[in-house]
C-alpha cells in the first residue's frame, strides 16, 4: 500500500495551517466539515507529501478524547489500498483491529476509509483507491 497522508490532530485548525504555512506547506482544497466524524478536515502539501489536519468541532467526536490527551499531535498514517477488501483482510490476519467500519470520507472525494489499531505500532487508516 502506498502512503496517502499523515494525519495530524489540532484544536485550531487555522492556527494550525498558518504554523504549517510558516514551514512552506500549502493549502491542498479548503476545509472539510465532516458530519460523519463531527472534525473539520483541511489537507496541505509540501515536496509531495500531504498532512491531514483534523480538527474536531464536537464534544462527541470521534477525536474529541484524543484532543485532551495528545492535544496537536501526529496520531495516524493513511495508507492507500490496492485492493481495499484484500488488503483489510490482510492486515486482520496480521494483528490489525478494525476501530469502525469503512465509511465514506468527505475529505477525500467520498472514498470509504477505516481506521485499525495495532498493539505495536498504533492507529493507520486505510483507504480505498
Amino acid at each position: 500500500m502506498k502512503i496517502h497522508h499523515i494525519g495530524y490532530l489540532v484544536k485550531k485548525i487555522e492556527k494550525a495551517a498558518a504554523a504549517f504555512a510558516g514551514l512552506g506547506y500549502v493549502r491542498a482544497g479548503e476545509i472539510t466539515h465532516d458530519e460523519i466524524r463531527k472534525v473539520d478536515i483541511l489537507f496541505l502539501q509540501k515536496d509531495g507529501y500531504q498532512v491531514e489536519l483534523v480538527s474536531p468541532y464536537s464534544p462527541d467526536s470521534v477525536v474529541a478524547g484524543m484532543i485532551k490527551t495528545y492535544k496537536n499531535s501526529p496520531y495516524h498514517i493513511c495508507y492507500e489500498a490496492r485492493d481495499f477488501e484484500a488488503d483489510l483482510k490482510k492486515l486482520e490476519e496480521s494483528g490489525y483491529i478494525r476501530i469502525d467500519n469503512p465509511t465514506a470520507a468527505p475529505a477525500i472525494c467520498g472514498k470509504k476509509v477505516v481506521f485499525l489499531m495495532h498493539p505495536a505500532m498504533g492507529m493507520i487508516e486505510v483507504l480505498e483507491n
